[in-house]
């Protein structure tokens, strides 16, 4: 892993995103051929590790809003959803090589209807896999997962928009290039002070509302993975009843990413407790920071926007402290 990979995975990002819903949107989609099996499905049971299992907390969230049973399921869980004839599983490994993932996906070959989603369409699990939805996100010089990141959520979205009531669909996220782009050239205003503010913290907590919990968990991934920051996740309300606690600690700093009911429980306690909270999304009163784009009310396009501000942090931090030769960096 690399900070100045990273940083230009990060910057190419709105560039992959055009590509990949260019490529989704014409005729020959790769969901095209999905239509027909996934007729019959009553239960959606997503499996993956790590980066691919968050971005599909989202997708499965979205389903279980439109009455469809779906699960975004731990590959290394003992205990799986067993293979069923009206159960769709998909199998989720950037790399197609995952161990946990493939052996999850295999045991269901026969009886479930699978579908693999990888960047590697060579790969073990497109192996395993009746039906392939591939990636399409590129290499990623930094060695950490946000283009393939950025990717699964696009196609997991989109095989929930043909599973229910046929949104989201390609346009719906569309703004999200414009965003993400504009978040990345206007970076100036705000990324030093959030850097300094999460280089100061000993704590740092990541909020998102439910249905928008996989930015958060990947949000506290990129900055565990790279500039080794000790975060952790939450959703908005739940934080209220469980994460509260360690705020009372000095050094504890929250990146809020608006847009639920209970913002500004976690606000008000901010105010209480003084620790700085970034906020992402429509403005909040009483944030440190705040961080709009375009979109940023839309259902969909936070999903595959906000993440990119922790992503920005996260690859600087982790440039100034491999330049300042800490040395919790220098290992896997």
């Amino acid at each position: 892993m690399n900070p100045e990979g990273f940083l230009r995975d990060v910057l190419a990002a709105p560039e992959r995103l055009a590509s990949l819903l260019d490529a989704y949107e014409r005729p020959d989609s790769p969901l095209a051929a999905l239509t027909a099996p996934m007729t019959g499905t009553r239960r959606v049971v997503f499996v993956g590790m790590g980066s691919s299992r968050f971005a599909a907390v989202a997708a499965a969230a979205l389903l279980r809003s439109r009455g469809i049973d779906s699960v975004a399921e731990y590959a290394s869980t003992a205990h799986q959803t067993p293979p069923s004839p009206d159960s769709l599983v998909v199998g989720i490994s950037a790399s197609g090589t995952t161990p946990e993932t493939v052996e999850a996906l295999s045991a269901h070959h026969g009886t479930s209807m699978t579908v693999a989603v990888t960047n590697d369409p060579e790969s073990e699990i497109a192996h395993a896999a009746e039906a392939l939805l591939p990636l399409l996100a590129g290499p990623e010089e930094g060695g950490v997962a946000c283009l393939t990141y950025q990717a699964t959520v696009v196609v997991l979205l989109l095989l929930a928009g043909r599973l229910a009531d046929g949104r989201p669909e390609v346009a719906d996220l569309r703004l999200a290039v414009e965003a993400s782009a504009q978040l990345r050239a206007e970076r100036g205003a705000w990324l030093d002070a959030a850097v300094e503010l999460v280089d100061n913290a000993r704590t740092v907590v990541t909020i998102t509302p439910a249905e928008r919990l996989s930015s958060a968990l990947q949000s506290a991934l990129v900055l565990r993975e790279g500039p080794r920051v000790a975060a952790d996740a939450a959703e908005t309300g739940d934080w209220l009843h469980v994460d509260v606690y360690l705020s009372k600690r000095p050094d504890y700093a929250a990146f809020l990413f608006t847009g639920s009911r209970f913002d500004a429980g976690v606000l008000e306690w901010s105010g209480t407790r003084k620790f700085p909270v970034v906020a992402v999304g429509p403005p909040v009163p009483g944030a440190t920071i705040e961080v709009t784009y375009p979109g940023a009310g839309s259902p969909f396009v936070p999903l595959l926007v906000e993440i990119g501000v922790a992503e920005l942090v996260a690859a600087e931090l982790w440039r100034r402290r491999v330049a300042a030769g800490d040395v919790a960096l220098f290992d896997a």
